[in-house]
């Protein structure tokens, strides 16, 4: 019997006027009308025996046609979708381009739609209310590792 579904994925982050995180949105039909809480960091699905760090380097690139960034790279941990999906991430400094986006593509009943449809680079406190609620730990966990303060924290204690 096989274990729950895994995913590994990239929070590419920036600090060139304070902390910025690269999020995506999903593509295809059935998140065409879905938004806030529905975006997450660049993902996929590992492969069987894959390590989760080529897994998360490999659906990068194959998600938004970006080389991933360089190594070394800051490991999130993982947290538990809903769904009972696991997501494993790591965080990565890099500024990419957003002009440069060129998403991989999925067919579905004959038709293709893009992986992510966009992609947008988001303070903390937005990245939080767009991410998939489970993923909204990784912003938390990205802000320690950098030993930023979390100004949501502040204001609300």
């Amino acid at each position: 019997m096989s274990g729950p579904v895994r995913s590994a994925g990239l929070l590419p982050y920036r600090l060139d006027a304070g902390l910025r995180v690269l999020v995506a949105h999903p593509g295809g039909p059935y998140f065409v009308r879905k938004d806030v809480g529905w975006w997450s960091v660049i993902k996929g699905e590992t492969r069987s025996n894959e390590p989760d760090l080529a897994a998360a380097a490999r659906e990068f690139e194959e998600e938004t046609g970006w080389v991933s960034p360089p190594p070394p790279w800051l490991s999130l941990g993982e947290t538990t979708l809903r769904s009972k999906k696991v997501v494993v991430a790591w965080a990565a400094e890099h500024n990419y381009d957003l002009e440069s986006f060129r998403p991989g593509t999925f067919r579905l009943h004959g038709r293709s739609y893009p992986e992510i449809d966009r992609v947008a680079w988001l303070d903390p406190i937005t990245a939080r209310a767009w991410l998939n609620p489970a993923q909204a730990v990784f912003i938390d966990r990205l802000e320690a590792s950098l030993g930023l303060n979390d100004d949501r924290r502040s204001r609300d204690g």
